[in-house]
This record gives structure tokens, C-alpha cells and sequence, in this order.
């Protein structure tokens, strides 16, 4: 499948619609950091056209407005065939102002992005567990402090990189994770979607 074509026909309204999100790759947030980098076909140092980082500032119809932690700003297109992550698959609809987001795709004539993935808040965290509480773990991330909510029925631990499971009585205080999970913008709380530990 030639995603170039695909993306710029889903832009231009074209017949593209009918292919689902999951066609253009995996929605899992742990695929994307594994393969970040994989693919790309660009100098060392040199940024990626066709990635996008920021904060959401404004959502109109179909494209979603970003300003970069650079202070750019960005179009990015919405098609059909986009994938969406916010700690669960999702939709643009729960894509908000103030929301982080990454998005991978390809560059149109007009500079916009045609986002084949969009990841909402999404974290990526080496850390060392505080403690743990009713619901939450308190983490020491490079010297802060970030609270981690545990919610029920999409939370998953690793184990010494066994199968996920929903779990989290292995885990243990001063004891290093990786966690990956869903950002509560303007705060230092996210949601898990998977930690890692080794027990």
C-alpha cells in the first residue's frame, strides 16, 4: 500500500475513507517508541518533515492546529484513515486544546501534515517508585514527582518482560520502571497504560 497516495486521496475526499485506522500500522503507543527512528530517511540532526510535536491550540472540521515547543506552528489533517491514541484507540473528538501530541504522516503541497497517527499525551517515563497508594504510584522521574493513576480495565504491568496483565501487586517501592501512559495536561499526573518492572 502506497501511503503517500493513500493519505493525499483520503485528503482530497477520494476513496481512501473505506480503509480503517489500523491499515497504516499498530495503534499501540509501545510500538511507536519502539520503532521511533526505524524508518526514517533523514541526515542526523536534521528534523523530520513529516513528524509533528506540540501543543494542540485549536481543532477546526478535520485539522488540527499545533505550536512545536520551538514556537512553529502546524496544520495537521485528519482523515478517515488516521489512527488516534489517547490511552485508548480514539477520535478526533477527544482531541483538545491544551492536549500534547505527536503525529507521524506525510507533507502536503500546502505544508500541512496528513496524519496517518496521531498519539495524544502520550508519556514514555524511566522512573524509580516513591510509593505506591490506592489506585496510583507515586514516581521519582528525573527528580519529580509524578502521580500515576492505575484505571481499571486498561492499566497493564510487565513483568520481567512476560505478558501483560492488569496486576500491580508485583510492583514495588524504590524499584525502577518504565512507564507508558496518557499525560493530564498542565499537571504532573498521567494515566498508565503499561509499566514495566523487573521482580
Amino acid at each position: 500500500m502506497d501511503r503517500r497516495r493513500l493519505l493525499t486521496t483520503a485528503v482530497l475526499g477520494g476513496a481512501a475513507g473505506l480503509v480503517g485506522a489500523t491499515a497504516l500500522g499498530s495503534l499501540s503507543p509501545e510500538d511507536v517508541w519502539a520503532a521511533e527512528g526505524a524508518n526514517a530517511k533523514i541526515n542526523p540532526g536534521d528534523p523530520d518533515p513529516n513528524f509533528v510535536e506540540g501543543r494542540v491550540t485549536a481543532v477546526s472540521d478535520a485539522v488540527v492546529f499545533v505550536t512545536s515547543s520551538d514556537g512553529t506552528y502546524h496544520s495537521i489533517r485528519v482523515t478517515t484513515g488516521t489512527s488516534i491514541w489517547k490511552l485508548n484507540p480514539s477520535t478526533l473528538d477527544e482531541v483538545k486544546v491544551g492536549d500534547g501530541l505527536y503525529a507521524r504522516g506525510v507533507r502536503m503541497p500546502d505544508n500541512t501534515l496528513a496524519a496517518d497517527s496521531l498519539w495524544v499525551n502520550i508519556v514514555n517515563l524511566n522512573a524509580h517508585v516513591d510509593s505506591i497508594g490506592r489506585g496510583h504510584l507515586n514516581l521519582d522521574h528525573h527528580g519529580q514527582r509524578v502521580v500515576a493513576h492505575v484505571e481499571q480495565g486498561r492499566s497493564a504491568a510487565v513483568y520481567n518482560n512476560t505478558p501483560a496483565v492488569s496486576d500491580m501487586s508485583m510492583l514495588q517501592a524504590g524499584k525502577h520502571v518504565k512507564v507508558i501512559g496518557a499525560w493530564h495536561p498542565d499537571t504532573n499526573e498521567i494515566t498508565i497504560s503499561t509499566v514495566y518492572a523487573a521482580v
